[in-house]
């Protein structure tokens, strides 16, 4: 069986109800930061990790990600007409060259494991990666091709070990994450250490460490029957997590330490932070925000 990661399921069908009342009509994955959505970011790390196949776990009401990466020949053409070359050149961009959209239908909110599950007929007995949509891998501060998503694949690629990728948190905050317990927890960046159990948001008394699981994953396909067999738990929902820590019990699994930082940008605070940062850090806003934040006097 072929050990390459040709696939990547990012689950879009929530809610987005931290968000709301933003949410209410746009989905959480279509919000900017700086002037792409999340959803574009997410496929941009994907593609230069070399993943091509982007499996979209989709609602009905999320048809405007699709349209994001559709063809647009209306605009295309207004733009070749209006001599806006550059801006032509980033619209036919926003979907990289050599990948495929593929979407399917989450006919439930049973969860983000049942959302996973509901791409097992077109991922099939092959390994894949999980990328959550709301959870930013700072591209300023790591190497999208080498670090983070790209280093877990080359790793599972290596050993057939699933990877989970992890980073530091607060003590007071792991009580809103999933937590590993592993056996080396001094982890370096881009190190890694086997994982003795998966914890679904533990108190910060019961937490066996301060490494949080941050939305990135790269699974074995015999994730598939663990996915099957795990129970609903937290709101009666069926969790990745619990998934992963039946999986456990047969085969062993990885921490991934992130290079880097990532932004939690499914709650307020984190998308604002993370436009903050992006747009301080992007060459043609940046010291004009800079010059505009210094005059405040709040």
């Amino acid at each position: 069986m072929s050990h390459q990661v040709e696939s990547v399921v990012i689950p879009v069908a929530g809610l987005g109800t931290r968000m709301l009342p933003a949410t209410k009509a746009i989905p959480k994955e279509m919000l900017t930061v700086v002037d792409k959505p999340l959803i574009q970011y997410v496929v941009e790390e994907a593609a230069a990790a070399g993943i091509k196949n982007i499996v979209l776990v989709t609602h009905a009401s999320k048809n405007s990600i699709e349209n994001h990466f559709d063809t647009s020949f209306e605009l295309e053409a207004q733009l070749e007409k209006r001599v806006k070359r550059s801006l032509l050149a980033e619209v036919r961009s926003i979907t990289p060259e050599g990948t495929n959209i593929i979407s399917i239908r989450q006919s439930n909110a049973l969860g983000l494991g049942h959302a996973i599950l509901c791409a097992k007929p077109i991922i099939g007995d092959k390994p894949f990666a999980v990328l959550l949509p709301d959870v930013l891998i700072d591209k300023y501060q790591s190497d999208l091709t080498t670090d983070n998503l790209a280093g877990m694949k080359r790793r599972f690629e290596q050993t057939n070990i699933s990877q989970v990728l992890v980073e530091e948190v607060d003590a007071d905050d792991v009580e809103n994450f999933g937590v590993v317990d592993v056996e080396n927890t001094d982890l370096k960046a881009a190190e890694f250490s086997a994982i003795k159990a998966l914890i679904e948001k533990p108190s910060k008394f019961d937490a066996p460490s301060n490494l949080a699981i941050t939305g990135r994953y790269v699974l074995a396909s015999s994730v598939w029957e663990a996915l099957e067999f795990t129970l609903p738990s937290v709101n009666d929902e069926i969790q990745l997590t619990d998934a992963l820590q039946l999986l456990l019990q047969s085969e062993p699994m990885e921490a991934y330490k992130i290079v880097g930082r990532s932004h939690d940008c499914g709650n307020k605070l984190g998308f604002l932070q993370a436009n903050i940062e992006y747009s301080l850090l992007e060459p043609n806003l940046g010291k004009h925000l800079r010059s505009f934040l210094q005059t405040l006097s709040l």
